[in-house]
């Protein structure tokens, strides 16, 4: 192996001087790498708090950059960041290798194989490691030292660089605490990140970011499941009020008799049943942030109270004559066309100028489709985590389906679609690799996806015709789409049952309980039975 030259070196340092993104410097580190060591793969992950994020690839599904592999449960990762080296796994080593099934040169588990992982150090601190990964065992014993160190320092380099410009952007340490606040947030409650790389999501992350630091009311909406409370839990973290609460009120589920008590408090015996002092959702949020979900939901009545609140800081409490002042942002959320609402008499429109100081509109999936892959990596690692399972991973086919769909119920949709068809393939399987196939899906998707992707797969006019013909009913349809499904591979197979559960990427028996639920059986040739 030949050492890493001084012109690789000197063009790396160029480039991290230039005024290159930051996706250009890891990109071009990683060209680096491999024209110095060959690799099928090669990763740069960051380290967050217990777990460790790619940031780039190259020789991995997509899907692996939505992944936050928490470093616990992945032994290889544990002694990598454990180490001070480099460090060669023996290619024969029983340590569970956290990209089983992601490699694009290999689709089935992975073999004996050379594994590699460096430790990125700054001032002597983790932030970050770099594997490798070649298909040829022992490929990299033979690396001289002083190779990997370079390597490793120029890793270590072009990572901190990207680590001190975004601290840089962010203005203060304040900022940079939020950051990691919001990385916490994101590995223990589900969606707590805001993922996607599509044009539309970063200009609603530089949106965020801009309004966040003003004290500004900001109306966000968005339909069903896009993630409206996620952004305001991300206007929160970001804003100089991150260390005070955010307090949550979901509008739509408060009684019309206990809405003025709930937001604002009341006194002993005030109405019926106040039996002792209740201090409102308000005053619970003074010196940080309310957030009122389903804000289209309030009676009128109520809303001249919060216009009064918006307008000069002041609720008064149910039951008392003094008014109170409060240090509250608020941040309000809809998925109901409040300018609609107005128009027709249903909400105020002082109000609804008040609240809508700065607008932001969360977009649904469909407008952003490239960041499917990543929103389903995520979800991927994520339930893996929940199910316990040692590696899960989506089959191609499955990710054209999720690609094809168009997610009315948006991403909150795509997450129960994963779990759900996770638990399915998990039942179905008894490999350590838990592969989520089109299967599996099939019967989790509505009749759009199933019938674009069933054309699509078997290029039949036919299956089509009867896909269109049948539209309205979702069990026939899916019915008739495995029926097809399985007569095209037991043909294709020669009426060979193990090799057809092979293709379709399911457990045997199982196949065969849903081919004769079907009516397909085998004889002398392939029939449907009546």
């Amino acid at each position: 192996m030949s050492e890493i030259s001084s012109a690789a070196l000197v063009q790396l340092a160029l480039d991290l001087t230039h005024s290159l993104t930051t996706k250009d410097r890891f990109d071009r580190l990683l060209n680096t790498v491999r024209n110095a060591v060959v690799c099928d793969a090669v990763v740069l992950l960051q380290v967050q708090g217990n777990y460790l994020k790619p940031l780039a690839l190259q020789g991995l599904t997509k899907e692996t950059l939505g992944r936050r592999f928490e470093t616990a449960s992945h032994p290889r990762f544990a002694q990598i960041c454990a180490s001070k080296t480099p460090l060669r796994f023996a290619a024969d080593s029983e340590l569970a290798d956290p990209y089983d099934g992601l490699l694009l040169s290999h689709s089935g588990d992975l073999p004996v194989h050379a594994c590699m992982g460096l430790p990125l150090l700054c001032d002597d601190k983790l932030i970050g490691i770099l594997t490798l990964d070649s298909m040829l065992p022992n490929i990299f014993d033979e690396i001289p030292k002083q190779t990997l160190d370079i390597i490793a320092a120029m890793s270590a380099a072009t990572l901190n660089t990207a680590i001190l410009l975004q601290q840089l952007e962010q203005h203060s340490k304040h900022n940079q605490q939020v950051v990691a606040e919001l990385t916490h947030e994101a590995l223990v409650k589900d969606g707590g990140e805001l993922i996607g790389n599509s044009e539309i999501m970063l200009k609603l992350k530089r949106e965020i970011e801009m309004v966040a630091a003003s004290n500004f009311s900001i109306l966000i909406e968005g339909e069903t499941g896009v993630g409206k409370e996620l952004v305001a839990r991300t206007l929160h973290r970001q804003s100089s009020r991150s260390e005070g609460p955010l307090v949550y009120v979901n509008c739509a589920a408060l009684p019309e008799s206990l809405i003025e008590s709930e937001l604002f408090g009341h006194v002993k015996g005030a109405f019926t049943g106040a039996d002792r002092n209740r201090i409102g959702k308000f005053s619970l949020a003074s010196g940080g942030t309310i957030f009122l979900d389903e804000i289209g939901e309030l009676p009128l009545a109520v809303q001249s109270k919060l216009l009064r609140a918006l307008q000069n800081q002041e609720i008064q409490v149910v039951g008392k004559d003094e008014v109170e002042y409060v240090d509250v942002r608020i941040l309000a959320a809809t998925n109901r066309q409040l300018k609609v609402e107005v128009e027709q008499g249903r909400f105020r429109a002082d109000l609804y100028h008040r609240l809508s100081v700065y607008p932001i509109i969360v977009p649904p999936l469909r407008q952003r489709d490239e960041d499917i892959s990543l929103l389903s990596g995520y979800f991927i690692e994520l339930t893996r985590r929940k199910l316990g399972m040692s590696q899960l991973t989506l089959e191609p086919s499955a990710m054209k389906m999720l690609n094809q769909y168009d997610w009315p119920g948006n991403v909150r949709e795509l997450e129960h679609v994963i779990s759900r068809a996770a638990l399915r393939a998990r039942s179905e399987s008894t490999a350590a690799i838990v592969r989520i196939g089109i299967t599996h899906l099939a019967l989790l998707l509505p009749n759009a996806s199933q019938g674009e992707t069933a054309a699509n797969q078997l290029q039949d006019p036919l299956q089509q015709k009867l896909l269109a013909e049948d539209g309205g009913n979702l069990k026939q349809q899916t019915d008739d789409f495995q029926r097809q499904l399985i007569l095209q591979t037991l043909t294709q197979q020669q009426g060979n049952w193990s090799a057809t559960a092979k293709q379709l990427q399911m457990d045997r028996a199982n196949l065969n309980r849903l081919a004769k639920r079907l009516g397909v059986r085998v004889s002398k040739s392939i029939v449907v039975g009546i």
